[in-house]
């Protein structure tokens, strides 16, 4: 269907040559000769896009535009424009005109300045859609559970979603940090602004405070031109700071004064850039343990703590399983091809059983094999990872009867941390792979927990 344009001009003989040159070009053309009528003509049969003269009796063009823009906001208005009104013109443009053309209209330059109105109209409405589906995948509804303590995370969620406050999302890896982060900012009145994540375990120190701050070009062996940080290329949004407590001390003192000051300066460069971002920070660590250990700045800890949500781990919400396991299933089926619908009473009385020591993630990983070797329609049987004990400790669901639920865990984690070891010859990588971390996490872990590396056997 041919696209429909509205001309508006009190003079006919410019009505008249433009609907016949425009008709040509394959448009469907509808005329007014004033704003008033332009405006009635819109209510009868909605125009693609206002061709609209600035000067008009009564209504000008520009009152038509800000009248458009209220009632019909998706329809593009041009204007053309006299010599002597570019300046009336330009001030339309900042009120939200599409663009403006001089007088005597060239038929060539009108069709090409169209053209890019409408394509600059369909990338438009194509982010609008993009953002809606993006809103629509990272929504609190989405974060799957029904159990107390996902209730309570849920209305923390919805609490702070709608303030502009810092939040610390903590929890044990696996556990859906990124998503609720991304959640709370699609909730929030930056979610047309752009969501932008770092990994701050992922770099090394010294590419850190480049990733976050920006650099100029020269500011050191290799910057052959200057970059944008990720605080600048969050502006007007949200930026989540991952895994914060892998941050070394020395950047953790220039975060501390940019989320003060809410002012950047670039590695090597000395202007001060003014970043209106809202930061959300994520971390599986024990904060308060880090500053105690004098491995994180105290003030820096309560800065950040201004409003904490802590998300449980799998074990402690193991009710949730059943809907996390339909929910997975449909997902994973749709993703791999296959006609999987659900999983038996007696598998997903397995998948309860077990104490999901990486959580979420590791949940979707056994459910992705079961789903891609399941040959029916339903999951009969789920292969569940070998949990790593230690001889004569092993009790029923292979942890340790007695001692306080922190000895425990930390002793479940470093078995699982050494059979990780030994079935990648010590690989620390691969290892890291194995159990969902980062390297760096892995090996911050292996030093809390103690565990010499000359000891181990490797098979």
């Amino acid at each position: 269907m041919a696209r429909r344009l509205l001309i508006v001009d009190d003079e006919r003989a410019v009505r008249v040559a433009l609907r016949v040159n425009l008709e040509k070009a394959g448009y469907a053309v509808d005329l007014a000769a004033s704003a008033e009528e332009a405006l009635t003509l819109m209510a009868a049969r909605q125009a693609d896009l206002i061709l609209s003269d600035v000067k008009m009796p009564g209504l000008s063009g520009s009152d038509l535009l800000g009248i458009v823009r209220q009632r019909w906001p998706g329809v593009p208005v041009l204007l053309m424009t006299g010599q002597g009104s570019v300046e009336s013109a330009v001030e339309a443009m900042r009120a939200g005109a599409a663009d403006y053309i001089i007088k005597p209209v060239s038929k060539d330059e009108l069709l090409v300045i169209i053209e890019r109105i409408f394509r600059a109209t369909a990338l438009e409405h194509e982010v609008e859609g993009l953002r809606a589906e993006l809103a629509s995948r990272y929504t609190f509804e989405n974060l799957i559970g029904a159990s107390p303590l996902m209730l309570e995370v849920y209305r923390l969620a919805h609490a702070v979603a709608q303030s502009d406050a810092l939040v610390l999302i903590t929890g044990p890896t696996g556990t859906g940090k990124e998503m609720l982060a991304r959640a709370v900012h699609y909730r929030s009145p930056r979610r047309a602004g752009p969501f932008v994540g770092v990994n701050c375990a992922a770099l090394p120190e010294g590419l850190l405070e480049s990733e976050l701050f920006g650099h100029e070009k020269g500011a050191f062996t290799g910057a052959v031109r200057q970059h944008l940080g990720r605080f600048e290329q969050a502006q007007g949004g949200t930026i989540l700071l991952d895994e914060i407590g892998e941050i070394p001390m020395a950047t953790q003192a220039r975060l501390l004064r940019v989320l003060e000051s809410g002012e950047i300066v670039r590695v090597g460069g000395r202007e001060t850039i003014h970043v209106d971002v809202r930061v959300i920070a994520a971390t599986n660590r024990d904060l308060r343990r880090e500053v105690k250990a004098g491995r994180f700045r105290e003030d820096l800890y309560y800065r950040l703590n201004v409003f904490e949500i802590p998300l449980p781990p799998l074990r402690d919400r193991i009710e949730d399983v059943p809907l996390l396991a339909d929910h997975l299933v449909r997902r994973l089926a749709e993703r791999h091809h296959r006609d999987v619908r659900g999983v038996t009473p007696a598998a997903l009385e397995a998948l309860m059983r077990f104490p999901w020591p990486g959580n979420v993630r590791e949940l979707e990983h056994v459910l992705e094999r079961a789903v891609i070797l399941c040959p029916g329609t339903e999951i009969t049987e789920v292969r569940l990872p070998a949990l790593p004990v230690e001889e004569g400790e092993e009790t029923e669901g292979g942890m340790d009867a007695g001692g306080s639920l922190p000895d425990a865990v930390d002793r479940y984690e470093r078995r699982l941390i050494v059979e990780s070891l030994r079935q990648e010859a010590g690989v620390q990588a691969r290892a890291a792979r194995r159990l969902g971390i980062s390297r760096s996490n892995l090996n911050y872990r292996i030093h809390r927990l103690g565990i010499a590396l000359k000891d181990l056997v490797y098979e």
